[in-house]
């Protein structure tokens, strides 16, 4: 039986409402919108009565600030959102969650939609502009009113994965025919090199090693686009031919016999710091985790060697596309890269590139959200994500541009910090087993590493939507907690974040040799086949390879942060990636060819110098120029923005985002102290789910910090 209750903030405590309706008829033009109400539908099935009516009062709602509503009012257009099947919904599983917690029993099933019921005289035409306002089709889609019979999907046993009969004989025309009809972001020449790859291997490959190629290749994974020759560089700028010359000379020292690529002249400056005995604090190893720096922390008094990391991430398609999902795994991403370095992340920083969001919708360019909708809901996601794990925000900016309008710029920075002595960065040996940690497999993230490395259009906007990961930060806080368990870090031989191309890529990079049940990835829900579990993606699961006579061990570890952890993999002597599903082998590749990245790849580059420009002064008065300066939407104020970030979490903030006299000067630059074990004091933090009760947690190195010797 499904239980259905809605739940309406009291209107002196809907603010959200309020404000909601306020921009639909600003941006939108409404002249017939008297009131909105917004209402939040719950199904659960699984529930005695007894059960659901406490939940409704100590779950759903708030008796304090919430209305709770058996039926739904009428009104003039009603429009109810609810997630797309496969998408993970964090109210949804909070909230049965708490109700496990609450009752002691089974977890029931609950779905959620968010309900807008509004008064008024509406046009067909208006009706449409609010659909396209409030639901994004890439998330989400029009829900039902209708009671619901059952929350249960009947998931048909997913079909076996096809073998890709003829792939071996397939001629140029084919090769281009293929890429198109599955959407794959390698080109001709890379899946020529797979065609002669399975025909020396005398069979035909499956679509799952297709696609795990396609992810492990991909420009996401492998960079391809930073590591391509460049067969000619040139300018004609004399400043640049200055630096083209000394890297020249740099490369002929360093790297000769090497090809000079853009990943190259990133990273030779590192290489000469490196050679002239300039960078002894670089923390190098096998292990493919955040750019790492040995440095001397004073705890207490006595000096401890500790492992400083840092990381930036860009997740500007996935905002893009999806503001929410994308931005919230923007940080969500840029914390898992040294959170697998088994590093605690205590500080981040926030800067964005959008057009102007005050520009009405219909301005807006085809296929794309608009310009406010991406930059209110990105902020909303990325600040969601970030103060639900405790993360202090010191710095947060947004510039605004017209060239952001066809791509928007999401960027996440992070820094963590660790002893050195619970970091241990082992070689695999035959028999170690690698263990699934966090977070279960589903479909949201499928495909996200070879859609950040495709060419997009106007279609992308309907077609993308299992690509963008949904952010769950309470699962990803449990991993930073047994992470910064010393004796659980020391078990880990090597670690791997399921970022991008899930267990393909994390897993597979672990070791030379695997062979990993796919059977035994845990799932969200039935009917995922064997190539959705070898790609999907997440930040909140991490792969660690661990001695056999650890294993029983770092499972209760794990259990003890109610933390899911399962065996999947086993490291082997022969050097192939294997998968197997339902009691076939459904990947088969050997490490050689996984390692060729693709294709090589060669291009010519020539550097214009900059086009001159004469700046003519304008010919207004002082006031003319000063009001000119003000509606820069680049001098705004942004401290509204900005507080929408908590920069205080740990208590380990060193400059507050803004300074002075008056505290509204923004700071130019942002500081954490350290966190480390400290004496005796103690905090508690407390995770909001957006439920009641709130869920309170002990953290026994929130408290104590130390500066950097």
């Amino acid at each position: 039986m499904v239980n259905r209750v809605y739940v309406e903030k009291r209107a002196e405590f809907d603010t959200l409402t309020e404000n909601l309706q306020q921009e639909l008829t600003s941006s939108l033009g409404l002249k017939g919108l008297e009131k909105l109400r917004v209402i939040h539908r719950y199904d659960a099935e699984g529930l005695s009565e007894a059960d659901f009516d406490r939940a409704r009062v100590q779950v759903f709602s708030e008796p304090q600030v919430d209305h709770i509503l058996d039926t739904l009012p009428e009104a003039d257009f009603i429009l109810a959102v609810e997630p797309l099947p496969g998408q993970y919904d964090q109210r949804a599983d909070s909230a049965a969650q708490c109700i496990q917690m609450l009752t002691q029993k089974e977890r029931p099933t609950v779905r959620s939609a968010e309900i807008y019921l509004f008064t008024g005289h509406f046009t067909d035409g208006e009706k449409e502009s609010l659909t396209r306002q409030l639901l994004n089709p890439v998330e989400s889609r029009v829900a039902s009113l209708e009671p619901a019979e059952t929350l249960m999907n009947e998931q048909a046993a997913p079909a076996d994965v096809a073998v890709l009969e003829g792939f071996t004989d397939m001629n140029e025309a084919d090769l281009s025919d293929f890429i198109a009809r599955y959407g794959l972001a390698m080109d001709r020449d890379d899946l020529r090199l797979c065609r002669d790859y399975f025909a020396s291997e005398h069979r035909q490959p499956t679509l799952t090693e297709i696609r795990v190629l396609d992810t492990y290749w991909s420009d996401h994974c492998r960079h391809t686009t930073f590591t391509t020759e460049l067969t000619s560089l040139e300018t004609d700028d004399p400043r640049v031919q200055k630096t083209l010359d000394t890297y020249g000379e740099m490369h002929l020292r360093l790297r000769s016999g090497r090809p000079v690529t853009l990943m190259d002249l990133a990273t030779i400056g590192a290489k000469e710091l490196k050679a002239e005995g300039k960078l002894t604090n670089l923390d190098e190893s096998e292990e493919i985790n955040a750019c790492t720096v040995k440095i001397t922390v004073d705890v207490n008094g006595r000096e401890e060697d500790w492992l400083l990391l840092f990381k930036n991430e860009t997740h500007n398609h996935p905002t893009e596309i999806e503001p929410f999902g994308g931005a919230a795994t923007c940080i969500g991403g840029a914390i898992r890269d040294p959170l697998s370095g088994r590093s605690y992340v205590y500080q981040a920083m926030r800067v964005t590139g959008a057009a102007d969001p005050t520009v009405p919708l219909s301005e807006t360019m085809p296929g794309k959200l608009a310009q406010k909708k991406l930059v209110t809901t990105a902020a909303a996601g990325y600040s969601s994500y970030g103060n639900q794990i405790g993360l202090a925000t010191g710095l947060v900016d947004e510039i605004y541009h017209p060239g952001y309008a066809a791509k928007r710029m999401e960027i996440g920075a992070v820094v963590g910090a660790a002893p050195a002595e619970n970091v241990k960065r082992l070689v695999p040996a035959p028999g170690d087993i690698v263990v699934l940690l966090g977070g279960k497999t589903g479909r949201d993230g499928c495909g996200g590493a070879t859609g950040s490395s495709k060419a997009h259009d106007a279609g992308s906007l309907s077609t993308c939507g299992a690509e963008v990961q949904k952010g769950n930060p309470p699962e990803e806080r449990k991993l930073q907690r047994l992470f910064r368990d010393a004796e659980a870090a020391s078990m880990i031989k090597r670690c791997n974040d399921f970022g991008a191309g899930g267990v393909s890529v994390a897993i597979g990079e672990l070791a030379d040799g695997l062979v990993i049940d796919l059977d035994a990835v845990p799932k969200k829900y039935e009917g995922l086949d064997g190539t959705e579990l070898a790609i999907s993606e997440s930040q909140e699961r991490m792969a660690v390879v661990l001695a056999p006579e650890d294993v029983d061990r770092f499972l209760a570890k794990a259990d003890g942060e109610n933390l899911e952890a399962t065996p999947v993999a086993v490291v082997t002597e022969e050097k192939r990636l294997v998968m197997n599903w339902r009691g076939s082998r459904i990947v088969d590749l050997s490490r050689a060819f996984l390692d060729e990245n693709g294709a090589h790849k060669q291009a010519e580059a020539f550097i214009a110098a900059p086009e001159k420009t004469v700046k003519s002064r304008r010919k207004q008065s002082f006031e003319d120029e000063f009001l000119h300066t003000l509606a820069d939407l680049n001098v705004c104020d942004k401290r509204g923005l900005a507080e929408r970030f908590d920069s205080t979490i740990g208590a380990g903030t060193v400059l507050m985002p803004f300074g002075g006299k008056r505290q509204k000067t923004p700071e130019q630059a942002m500081a954490c102290k350290l966190p480390v074990r400290g004496g005796e004091t103690e905090t508690c933090s407390m995770m909001a789910y957006g439920f009641s009760p709130y869920a309170m947690e002990k953290d026994p190195y929130g408290g104590a910090y130390a500066s950097c010797a």
